[in-house]
């Protein structure tokens, strides 16, 4: 499996508070940006896969929306995501 509990604890030490924040929005976004580049990964191999297409979409959604809440909440939490992530608007 692509993500198992040890790349999950190593994304949320990294973008986190610790090993176990699995609730702040940064951890969050950090766990969609890595779900969403393997899936992306498997839709340049596989094109017609319309169900892993719709998760895809689903998952960006709910990025923005985090992103989105964090402009709103915290803009220099936002700006130091984005630029850790690569993620541009």
């Amino acid at each position: 499996m692509y993500l198992d509990s040890a790349k999950k604890e190593e994304i949320f030490s990294k973008y986190g508070k610790s090993k176990t924040d699995t609730g702040s929005a940064e951890s969050q976004i950090a766990l969609f940006t890595y779900r969403i580049s393997h899936l992306t990964e498997h839709l340049k191999v596989n094109k017609k896969d319309y169900g892993t297409e719709r998760a895809l979409k689903m998952l960006v959604g709910k990025r923005r929306r985090l992103l989105d809440y964090l402009v709103k909440v915290n803009i220099e939490r936002y700006r130091a995501i984005i630029k850790e992530l690569n993620i541009r608007k």
